[in-house]
């Protein structure tokens, strides 16, 4: 198993969530958060914004669905054709086990 964390802009989270549940995926754990990439923030005048507004959305999958999930947040979290710095990251980890507490047990 998986987890997906891929943080994206916040106008952007509608879309992705509409998108991963249209392709088979409606579990998703979302998170407001803020940060700064690579760029530091935005400059605006005189005034530097280094705590930019964005959406964290976690998802747990099987291995073999990794593709089909990044490629669904790619597509669609993407600002325009080629994309633009802020546009968010999408970082995957193992997941070594997973607990249901309805259930008590072990799996998804």
């Amino acid at each position: 198993m998986l987890l997906i964390r891929a943080i994206v802009r916040p106008e952007k989270k509608d879309a992705v969530l509409a998108a991963l549940l249209e392709e088979g995926f409606p579990a998703a754990t979302i998170v407001d958060v803020v940060g700064r990439g690579k760029q530091k923030g935005i400059k605006v005048g005189n005034v530097v914004y280094d705590e930019i507004p964005k959406t964290l959305v976690l998802l747990v999958i099987h291995d073999e669905e990794k593709k089909a999930v990044i490629d669904t947040i790619l597509g669609t979290a993407k600002s325009g054709e080629s994309g633009m710095f802020g546009d968010g990251k999408i970082f995957v980890s193992p997941i070594e086990e997973v607990y249901t507490i309805s259930r008590g047990g072990k799996g998804l």
